[in-house]
């Protein structure tokens, strides 16, 4: 567990991307699961080259928060989940 003062470990911060990426695979739609996928990968494009411990600190601490966020909306979608698959996932023979 980190601190405020200390910036998260690089395993740490390899965990959070892929438990984002895991739970961008929960949504059952296609565009919700895709939009959320393609804003973690973004994100952490844009924050790989933060240097001061304070600014990764708090880019992790929002990394987490957003976790937090898409677990519970992964929730509520699974509850109220399509019946009609996504054009993009219809299989073409």
């Amino acid at each position: 567990m980190t601190t405020a003062a200390s910036a998260p470990t690089r395993a740490e911060v390899l965990y959070l991307f892929r438990s984002l990426l895991r739970i961008a695979r929960e949504f059952s739609d296609y565009n919700i699961r895709e939009y959320t996928k393609r804003r973690t990968i973004d994100a952490f494009r844009q924050n790989r080259d933060l240097g001061d411990p304070l600014t990764i600190s708090s880019a992790f601490a929002d990394g987490k928060s957003q976790l937090q966020v898409a677990r519970r909306q992964a929730a509520v979608y699974s509850l109220y989940a399509p019946k009609v698959k996504s054009i993009m996932e219809i299989e073409h023979h």
